[in-house]
């Protein structure tokens, strides 16, 4: 039984997220069908976590076993083929029978982008949030420095999740302006609670629109409340970067 680890890109927008559904189509799913096609064998796919319906990878990490002879690179090649166009296996390779792209994540790097302009442009718009009111950049990178640590972030937690322990350790955020003027803001955890990363975007949003202040972000995590704190992003700004392991 071989290992075989795939470095994989996808836009999610017509799907139903990472994990297969019964309600629709998953990235999960389309990778599973694709081996099934190649190899003509029936594997599960385990990727290094799920991304909700609407968000995409640069890099999703995953891993499926195989007891297949065809050689690696012509799975690769031929997965490539008839996957469509919107999902993308950069690199495959053998691992050794324990690596788990689940179980052996050290952190994960998220980031999310923000159009600030008062119109928001005709392209591109599966790929960012339009606010049209002047953020305060300063003010949003203050308010961050208050979620770096290790936290109970119920409050960033989606309504109706039964995840019991919901302490999280963010080691790094950062608010910055990228090369094509949009507002990129990189988080980077060890792992993330269900819609935990875009409900910070929200709350961090209404810091610089001037709705909250950043002294705030303290007593929002502090309540343990998801009520308290700001709105649940669109999912079609983000995007998960990179996996550590």
């Amino acid at each position: 039984m071989r290992n075989l680890k795939m470095i994989v890109e996808y836009d999610g927008t017509a799907y139903c997220g990472w994990q297969r559904q019964e309600n629709g189509l998953s990235i999960q799913q389309v990778l599973e069908e694709a081996i099934l096609l190649i190899t003509n064998q029936k594997v599960a796919v385990i990727g290094s976590g799920r991304t909700d319906a609407g968000v995409h990878a640069l890099n999703q990490v995953a891993h499926f076993k195989s007891n297949s002879t065809l050689p690696m690179n012509n799975i690769f090649r031929g997965m490539n083929s008839v996957l469509p166009p919107d999902i993308v296996v950069k690199k495959m390779e053998e691992v050794p029978d324990e690596f788990h792209a689940q179980h052996d994540v050290k952190s994960k790097i998220y980031f999310y982008k923000i159009c600030n302009q008062p119109l928001s442009p005709a392209l591109g718009r599966n790929y960012f949030w339009h606010i049209r009111f002047s953020l305060d950049l300063a003010k949003m990178r203050k308010a961050a420095k208050y979620l770096i640590g290790t936290h109970d972030f119920s409050c960033f937690c989606a309504t109706g999740t039964h995840v019991k322990d919901r302490v999280r350790t963010i080691m790094d955020i950062r608010i910055k302006t990228g090369d094509d003027g949009m507002i990129e803001i990189t988080v980077e955890s060890r792992g993330f609670l269900k819609y935990m990363v875009r409900n910070i975007i929200g709350t961090l949003v209404d810091v610089g629109r001037g709705k909250r202040k950043p002294e705030e972000m303290k007593v929002i995590i502090e309540s343990r409340n998801r009520k308290i704190a700001g709105v649940t992003a669109p999912a079609c700004g983000l995007f998960l970067k990179e996996v550590k392991y």
